[in-house]
């Protein structure tokens, strides 16, 4: 299947596939939109079956991201770079040097920041090479550094919008949430849902990081396979997307639906699905925008992390809006949510 022809291609600007010979990376960034502004979002390092499955996932990914930068209201386009992970070559210097390059040759159209399987050291390696990169360690009250606790505060404050919304619940206390990866962004979701009072169920492949939040938060795990389906109030999905489906749908049996993992939502019918059977879906792009935001403010410079915080907050009134206007027009929220982002952007345009 061609670029033109492949199904994820929603109006993308352009699509770079690069290889280097020496160090073996294989790479994609795919720029949907510069119409905000320089298109940004993260490197995700992922060993994928084959080469569509890797350009499919960068092209969902990247127009998710200018969504999400539209929606959270900053001068950013929407962008995304995948590696194809070679579990017979682990990453090294060199390979992120090569990335770098990557990167720079693009002359500004792509800004890059960490994002699943890719650390803050990594990216202080791509930025050896180029100045089109954030995500880095900062000074002490600037913005940047790690995205990823940005965007547990963002999913944490929409969760609590959510509950509010469909359980006429004040708070997240007494509250049973199943939380499908705990990573960097599901761990610190964990400790504050955990300190707010809420009951915690939890899954993930990594060993190390279900002991950590069971020890730590008196945490539930749940079998993997399992974890969508437990009787909650909330399931917080936080690993890959593509989790909520024509499959999976009907046995969920959470009324709320919000995580930071990206494209959720299989297709835009599971949308419907799930507003038929009266979950109410966070859209992933708006309430997991914590983390892109403070790594633009970081590109952007002079700004700190209270001006983060700021716009971090306002998150949920964006959500509160959404549902609303969900009810009002009777139409799911991924599709309200759509249709708010695409009329920023083409208002710009």
């Amino acid at each position: 299947m061609t670029h033109f022809e492949h199904a994820e291609n929603r109006g993308h600007e352009s699509v770079h596939h690069f290889y280097d010979y020496k160090t073996g990376l294989k790479a994609i960034i795919a720029i949907h939109s510069t119409v905000l502004g320089p298109a940004a979002g993260g490197t995700r390092m992922w060993q994928y079956d084959n080469e569509d499955d890797a350009t499919k996932d960068v092209l969902r990914l990247s127009r998710g991201m200018t969504y999400k930068n539209a929606m959270a209201g900053l001068p950013m386009g929407g962008g995304k770079a995948v590696i194809l992970a070679d579990p017979a070559s682990p990453p090294s210097d060199e390979l992120f040097l090569a990335f770098g390059r990557c990167v720079d040759s693009l002359g500004g159209r792509y800004i890059t920041a960490e994002d699943v399987g890719v650390t803050v050291d990594n990216m202080r390696t791509v930025k050896r090479v180029t100045n089109y990169v954030a995500g880095l360690p900062s000074v002490v009250g600037s913005a940047g550094g790690d995205p990823s606790p940005w965007t547990a505060d963002g999913c944490f404050l929409g969760l609590q919008a959510a509950v509010k919304h469909r359980l006429n619940a004040d708070s997240l206390a007494g509250l049973s949430v199943a939380v499908q990866g705990v990573g960097k962004v599901g761990y610190d979701l964990c400790r504050q849902l955990h300190a707010a009072g809420a009951k915690l169920l939890v899954s993930d492949v990594n060993e190390a990081n279900l002991s950590r939040v069971r020890s730590e938060f008196g945490a539930q795990v749940v079998p993997i396979d399992q974890v969508l389906f437990q009787d909650v109030d909330v399931l917080a999905p936080c690993a890959m997307g593509a989790i909520l489906n024509a499959q999976s749908i009907p046995e969920i049996r959470a009324s709320v639906i919000g995580g930071a993992a990206n494209n959720q939502l299989a297709t835009e019918e599971d949308g419907q699905r799930l507003f038929e059977r009266g979950i109410l879906y966070a859209p992933d792009y708006v309430i997991n925008g914590g983390g892109i935001i403070s790594v633009s403010f970081e590109y952007m410079g002079h700004k700190t992390e209270s001006d983060v915080h700021a716009q971090i907050a306002a998150i949920p009134d964006r959500l509160v809006d959404i549902f609303a206007m969900s009810d009002k027009q009777q139409k799911p929220t991924n599709v309200i949510a759509d249709s708010i982002a695409e009329s920023i952007v083409t208002a710009a345009g």
